[in-house]
């Protein structure tokens, strides 16, 4: 076990498959040998325009969904041996910070980032390994647990969206975050509508998930008529109490603000390219007392309550991944995922 097969980052649009190196784990680490490694909204922007924050140097591995079982042990670490089945969230605080210390750790300035799982096996920090890897049930199955990432983003949304039993809730957004907000949504008692790219997957996993009413922007084509149906769906016409946008485009943000009633609530979930703004009805944000919220990332303690959901059920991972497709037909899986052939696809790093 001396070389491994990885997708290796040169460029934008410039993405390798070679044999490297099987890293080894030094003081507090643990490597893990990648059991399922799944496509993500951000991986595939890295893909096709790079990351300055994720990938600092090239050429480097990238991937950050995924689960597997320990291979190696790095001195100092009792808590996990070789053979445990594990997850990790693929971003760790380092608890002392300004933002840490005033409770704001998913803004942490000394953020932890860990890429990878596009390979067959991975190194997991020393900090992470104590703060943030859990121990996976043996009823789980690999490519489930390596929901619990962006799951614990979505646990982060819904925590500031001030949901209430009977609420009603628009998403904005029907890829797996969408979704995975709106099965959460629904957990907090609301009826939930859903507005996005609506294939016949998305809606049966969507209605699955408690999904009360569907918009699909492929038909309903001008933002105006999707706001007015919104509306028409709720009590007196007056629009939803929470919307939450999940798409990460502008035009998008100022349609989640043109759904909510007076004194509701917008959470925007979905990241923007850097440099685009939205507008603001200045006269209704003043006297509608409308909330604004901007979200970002999770901190531990979400990914922890990820696990839990995930291990019970309440929100079934399985339901996320339409197929299993080797390392190096990722690229492939990336183009069909923009195509909304799926909503997310198992790469298996052992194939190439």
């Amino acid at each position: 076990m001396t070389k491994m097969n990885a997708a290796m980052f040169y460029a934008p649009k410039d993405v390798r498959f070679e044999r490297i190196d099987v890293p080894s784990p030094g003081p507090g680490e643990l490597l893990v040998k990648i059991g399922a490694a799944l496509t993500c909204g951000t991986d595939i922007k890295t893909y096709e325009r790079g990351h300055p924050a994720i990938i600092k140097k090239v050429p480097s591995t990238f991937g950050h969904e995924f689960s597997g079982q320990v291979v190696g042990v790095g001195e100092g670490v009792t808590q996990f041996k070789e053979g445990d089945r594990v997850c990790t969230c693929n971003a760790v605080p380092c608890g002392e910070c300004y933002y840490c210390k005033i409770g704001h750790r998913n803004l942490c300035e000394d953020l932890l980032i860990l890429n990878g799982a596009y390979a067959e096996y991975i190194v997991i920090p020393a900090r992470m390994v104590k703060h943030n890897v859990y121990k996976i049930p043996d009823h789980m199955t690999f490519q489930e647990a390596a929901v619990s990432e962006p799951l614990g983003t979505a646990i982060h949304c819904i925590r500031h969206a001030g949901i209430r039993q009977g609420d009603t809730v628009a998403v904005l957004g029907s890829g797996p975050l969408g979704l995975m907000i709106s099965r959460l949504a629904h957990l907090q008692g609301a009826r939930v509508i859903l507005s996005g790219e609506i294939t016949e997957e998305r809606k049966r996993v969507a209605s699955e998930f408690g999904v009360n009413e569907f918009i699909n922007i492929l038909e309903v084509t001008e933002p105006k008529d999707r706001i007015q149906m919104v509306k028409d769906l709720t009590d007196g016409g007056r629009g939803v109490d929470v919307a939450i946008e999940a798409a990460g485009f502008p035009q998008a943000w100022e349609e989640a603000i043109q759904m909510i009633r007076k004194a509701g609530t917008v959470v925007f979930h979905g990241g923007c390219k850097a440099g685009t703004t939205i507008t603001v009805d200045t006269h209704a944000m003043h006297y509608f007392e409308h909330k604004l919220i901007g979200v970002f990332h999770q901190d531990p303690d979400d990914y922890r309550r990820s696990v839990n959901l995930l291990a019970s059920r309440l929100v079934d991972g399985r339901k996320f991944i339409t197929d299993t497709m080797p390392l190096s037909q990722l690229i492939t899986a990336f183009e069909r995922i923009r195509r909304f052939e799926g909503i997310k696809f198992a790469i298996d790093p052992t194939v190439m």
